[in-house]
């Protein structure tokens, strides 16, 4: 029930607003809201994006906030399947909880027909012929498909069609 909450949130904020600077009011929101679970899970995201640049030193350009929130997607559902495994229910409606907020600032995601057709159009681009050509449609792919499907989704999908 909380988990549905989350999925809307995004529309509150201006589409043009880059996602750090989103993170930073959503923090103030739900600070001021009393809301455990959005501060701390936006708070977790603000805290990686500061660690990479600190590690960095550098700011971090719109693409790299996407990819390391899409990482923390990426902790998040490992570790519903550990609680799912270990029979949490309390630990997978945690886990829910808090991808459904971080996927709230990631852009739309692209469908699994828009993914097949934006994959079909870098293989033509790049001539790719077999799986040996793997590395060069995906290099076009990294900068059209950030923050808006999983790399390990999309090579997958890239490595199938070659291997056609």
């Amino acid at each position: 029930m909380r988990a549905i909450r989350y999925l809307n949130t995004s529309s509150r904020y201006n589409e043009t607003m880059e996602t750090k600077a989103k993170l930073e009011n959503a923090l103030k929101e739900a600070m001021r809201a009393g809301d455990q679970v959005k501060k701390r899970t936006v708070r977790m995201a603000l805290a990686a994006i500061k660690q990479v640049e600190i590690d960095r030193q550098v700011s971090l350009d719109e693409a790299a906030v996407l990819a390391i929130l899409q990482k923390e997607i990426k902790i998040r559902r490992e570790a519903l399947e550990e609680a799912r495994q270990a029979n949490r229910p309390d630990l997978v409606a945690e886990a829910e909880a808090e991808i459904s907020i971080v996927i709230a600032f990631l852009p739309q995601a692209f469908s699994a027909d828009e993914l097949k057709a934006l994959v079909e159009t870098a293989i033509a681009e790049t001539g790719a012929d077999s799986p040996a050509d793997m590395g060069k449609v995906m290099k076009l792919l990294g900068p059209r498909i950030q923050g808006r499907a999983p790399g390990d989704q999309v090579s997958q999908l890239v490595r199938q069609l070659l291997q056609k």
